[in-house]
This record gives C-alpha cells, structure tokens and sequence, in this order.
C-alpha cells in the first residue's frame, strides 16, 4: 500500500499543480513537492536610441548631391545651383553632420549610414536614452529585458543554494556585446531595438551595482510506472525548466545532492513508494482481465446471447478470429504482443495489412516485455521490423507504426474501439503450429470494457509519441516528425498533431499532415467538418508562395477537397463551405487553385495520383518560407 498524498512531502500550495500533473497519466506519481527560493540579478540599463524621421526637401537634395554628384559639390557650390542663400544649405548641412549623416568635410561627404537612411527616405533624429532593467536567471538560463524594476519582495522559504550550488553562468550585463543587447531587446518586445523600421539601440551602459531578486521555484520528485524511472522537475508556475530539471535530476544521479535533505525523500520511501505504484498497475492490468473472464462465466452460465458480451475461444479458434477481428477493421486496429516474429508476420500477413491500410486503416504495433528495451531478450528482428514499416498508405506514408513499449505482459488487440482480443495468446509471435497449446482468448465487445482496454492502450501509444515529438523537435529530425504524425492520426489525434505544428512553427510538416488526414477521411474517422481542417486552412496565410514545400502543399489540400467531395454528397456541401472567401483567396495566391476555376469546379475535378514524398532532409524549417 503506497503512501496516502497527506502522509507525502507535499507542500499545500503544489497539491493542484500535483493532482494536474498525475492526472496526465495513470503511470505518473508524484512522491513529492516542495518549494524553493533562488535569487535572480536585477540591473539598471541606461540604452542610447537612435531612431528615423522623414527628411524634408532641401536635405533631401543636399543628401542626393553628395550622392551623385561628381565630383561632389560645396556647400556655396550647392546653393548657387539650388538659388539658396548659402547660410540655409550650411546650416542643413551642419545639422546632418551633428546626425553623422554628411561626414564633416567639405566637399558634401555623406556617410554609410546617410546612405542607409537615404534609401529609406529619412534622416536620423538626435539619439535619446531610455532606462530599462535586465534580468539574469540563472536556472531558466536566460537574460530578460523589461520596463519596470522587479520588486524586492520578502520570499520565506528555504533557499535553493543552501541544498544545491548555484553557478550564475550567465555573463555579467557590462559584459555583453551590443550585438548580443540588441538581440535579446528584439526577443523581449520592447520595442525599442527595431532595426526594419530604422530605430535602433547604439550603445548602452550599466547604471547601478547588481541588486539581488528573491524568486520561488517549485520541485517535483516524479515516477514513472510506465518507465520505471525517477524524474526531478522544476516549474516556474506552469512553465517547466527542461535544462535546470535535467541539470538538477543528474546531480541527483550522480550523488551529489540528497532528495532526502531537498524533500524529505529517503532511498527507503522511493523503494517502497516504486514497488507498491508497480504492483498497483499489474494489479489494475489483471483486476481488468479478470473482470474480463467472470463475465464471460456469467455469460456462458445464465445462457445469454453472445453479442455485447465476453466469448472464450481456445485454441485453433484463436488464429481464426484474429483474422475475422483484423479484416472487419474500418478506421483503427491496436496491437500489443509482446514479441514479434516471422512465424506471423509472413507475405500473407503483410498483404492482409496493406489492404487495410489501403481503406484507411489505422494500424498500431506495440511489443516488448521487459522494463528496458536493451534488456529485451527477444527484441524484434531487425528486417521483421523493416517489413512492416514498408507497409504504406497511397501517399507513401508509414501505414503501420510498430514501436518498442516494454514492461507488460498483456497481449491485446483492440479494433475499432469495437472489438477486444485479450488473453495468452502471442498475437504475432506464435509458432505457427496451430496444435492445441491450452491457450484461451476472450473476444469482447462489451462497450466499457473495450472502453477501459483502449484507454489503457492508447494512453500508452500517446505517451510514445509524445517523447518522439519532443525528440524530433529538439534533434530538428523531419523523419521523426512524421513518424509522429502518423501515430496521432491512427490514435484520431489529428487535432493534437495540428496543434504540436502551429506551437513549434514547422509548417514544412503541413503537407505530411494533411495526407495523415487523407487516411481519416478514406475510413470515415475524420468528419469532414473537422475543426482541425479550417485550422489548417487558416495557417496557409502564413505560407510563403515559394516555400521549399509548397509543391506538397498543393497536391495535399487538392486531394483532400476533392476526397471529401467523393466520399459522399453531405461532405460536398460541406468542402463548399470550408472554401470561404479568406480561403479562396490563399488558394488562388499559393496556386492550389487556378484562377479559372470557382470552388465548386474545383472540388469537382479528380485528383491528381500522388507520388510518394522524398524523405526529408532532416532540417528543421521553422515558418512558411
């Protein structure tokens, strides 16, 4: 029995952020929860701004003459040609040199930066100063700019650096090239460095010594059922700290802090805390399956019909079944064996998939048994592997995602969110011999237990392709991506995928995601009133007309209008709608549409057969361009 949240190290002011954080995923734990205080460094920034204004006529002609001039004139020379009392062109003239526009010299000499300004019809107004104050944060890693002093409010609670040497290795502000300032101004929006619109920061200084800011910080002691795994986190409010949580969880690791002196956490209550959370999911496992087994004993004893209940199938009838729940899929099939071999996944097996696929099948492939996946005894082959991932959709798409979960026994499927194979059978690793073996399977279509079988499944698979995704952003590694991506679309997360796009700006994905939707709208699992589509119809504004992949974009959008009217004459209706007046206008400006087509002509025409994408290079593109 693990410990009761009221007997944990929790501070009262964390028990939401606690109660949030477990509700993420039933394998999530938190042992516990403390509060901290660390200090941040304030400065004074006196900035110096120089910024534009439009120049009137007569500098206009003084600029111009030291332009093109040649030889360039004098100032007496300039106002004979112009008609001017000399005295008006030498004053004009001594004003742009104040505002190093005209170098001082004569003849009329105009600078670079007169020349920058010139081309851009302005001159440069007297520079000004403004004070602002920096921010060093030495566990968020990062230097801040804002308006207003911070205040030096009392925090009481225990100082962070008492447990754990903080090293401040962020460079002092004084130190810090004007190049470096002017970049972290721009990423603070200010908007006092804004060099596009010509007004720009030229200089800075420190004003006063460095004053120290209290600041509170929240650490969370978490584990992972799922990965056995002990994980520390530190969150500023919602926001968490990946680099001081990793740098923090390694101090852990390596012995150099205590958990038991941070939080009150001992080796011997982690022990414990793990094995009983550990014990407590192979027992919501078995609890499941043997509810499982007593319905289809109260079944088979009271005579009821067999249809919404739990039928027992032994034996040779297992393979057969497999088969029959396989090829009635139509939108989603979950698989989870333990081990996958040859035995099973034959050509014909590797047909059977490629058909379902090819209506739009979602399939999903989850093995493994031990709790890390180099500890596997029996890892998958390598070109069994490469077989399935070879199973495509018509856009050439992985249609089958099979992946490594580990640390479960239970050997599952689940189709449709309709049907669940579960028992002792080794769905795709056993040896072909089809002899009784003593084996038993129950087939169940009783609507909460399929429910509760693919909540746990699903979650599992969400919570891989979660770690892949923040792995491909953090490697910029496309490939991944789009791995990503198809295992949200065979989960019906399209929405979730679109979302993780528009957060991390890689458009370049765009094209990947709408043939991932082709596949939903193929198998009817994605409406075609989907508020993911006008989603993305909204992001096309922000694609550039010569974007690397604009190409794919186009052949995209046109398969899936024109798939959508195909597929039944309530979604033309609908396709019609989605092609607002907004969006018809980025159709014709990206040339997805032609500007003799109307929208109705346009969903009307077939698509085009796509050819399967090249694979990626690999870069992250961040934005349309």
């Amino acid at each position: 029995m693990f410990l009761a949240s009221a007997t944990k190290p929790i501070d009262d002011v964390l028990k939401n952020a606690v109660e949030k954080i477990e509700a993420q995923s039933s394998s999530l734990s938190v042992l516990a929860a403390r509060q901290f205080r660390y200090n941040l460094r304030q400065n004074a920034v006196e900035l110096n701004i120089k910024e534009p204004r439009q120049f009137n006529v007569l500098e206009e002609f003084i600029i111009r003459a030291g332009i093109e001039f040649e030889p360039p004139p004098t100032a007496d020379e300039l106002a004979s040609v112009l008609g001017l009392d000399s005295v008006f062109v030498k004053s004009t003239i001594a004003t742009l040199q104040t505002l190093q526009t005209l170098a001082v010299a004569s003849p009329i000499t105009v600078t670079s930066e007169g020349r920058s300004f010139y081309e851009k019809g302005t001159v440069p107004q007297p520079p000004y100063s403004v004070q602002v104050y920096a921010i060093t944060d030495p566990l968020g890693g990062n230097i801040s700019f804002q308006s207003e002093s911070l205040n030096d409010a009392t925090v009481n609670l225990p100082d962070l650096a008492k447990y754990v040497t903080i090293n401040h290795k962020i460079s002092d502000i004084s130190s810090l090239s004007l190049e470096v300032l002017q970049q972290k101004l721009l990423e603070s929006d200010l908007g006092l460095h804004l060099p596009e619109e010509g007004k720009v920061v030229t200089s800075f200084r420190v004003l006063a010594p460095t004053q120290t800011i209290w600041k509170t910080i929240s650490l969370f002691v978490i584990f992972d059922a799922l990965e056995d795994k002990l994980s520390i986190q530190l969150r500023q409010g919602k926001r968490i700290l990946e680099e001081a949580s990793n740098w923090l969880e390694g101090l852990q690791n390596e012995g150099k802090i205590s958990l038991q002196a941070l939080c009150e956490l001992s080796n011997e209550t982690i022990n414990f805390e793990r094995e009983a959370i550990l014990n407590q999911k192979n027992a919501e496992i078995e609890s499941r399956l043997e509810k499982v087994r007593q319905i289809a004993v109260e079944t088979t004893q009271d005579n009821l019909p067999v249809t919404g209940t739990a039928v027992q199938l032994r034996d040779g009838q297992i393979a057969e079944a497999f088969l029959e729940v396989l090829n009635s899929a139509k939108h989603q099939i979950l698989i989870y064996s333990p081990w996958v071999s040859q035995a099973v996944v034959d050509d014909k097996f590797l047909a059977l998939l490629q058909q379902l696929v090819n209506r739009g099948v979602g399939i999903l492939i989850g093995h493994g048994i031990a709790r890390r996946q180099e500890d596997e005894a029996r890892p998958i082959p390598p070109e069994i592997e490469a077989k399935l991932k070879a199973v495509k959709t018509p856009e050439g798409l992985p249609g089958v995602q099979v992946f490594w979960l580990g640390d479960s026994h239970v050997k599952e499927v689940i189709v449709d969110q309709r049907i669940h194979l579960c028992g002792s059978h080794n769905w795709l690793s056993y040896r072909g011999d089809y002899l009784p073996r003593g084996e038993s399977v129950y087939q169940v279509t009783i609507a909460d237990q399929v429910q509760e079988a693919y909540q746990f499944l699903a979650e599992r698979c969400q919570n891989h392709a979660q770690k892949l995704w923040s792995n491909a952003v953090e490697s910029g590694d496309f490939q991944l991506a789009v791995e990503t991506l198809c295992i949200w679309g065979a989960l019906g997360m399209e929405d979730v995928a679109l979302t993780a796009i528009q957060q991390h700006n890689w458009l370049e994905l765009l094209p990947v995601w709408l043939n991932v939707v082709l596949q939903g709208l193929r198998s009817n699992n994605i409406p075609a009133d989907s508020a993911s589509l006008k989603t993305a119809l909204s992001l096309l504004s922000q694609v550039g007309d010569e974007a690397a992949f604009i190409e794919p974009l186009r052949r995209g959008w046109r398969q899936v209008m024109s798939t959508m009217a195909m597929i039944a004459i309530n979604n033309r209706e609908t396709a019609l709608n989605l092609l607002s007046n907004e969006v018809w206008v980025q159709f014709l400006r990206l040339n997805i549409a032609q500007e003799s087509d109307s929208p109705d002509k346009f969903i009307s025409s077939p698509p085009a057969p796509q050819k399967p994408e090249k694979k990626g290079t690999g870069t992250k593109k961040r934005g349309g361009d």
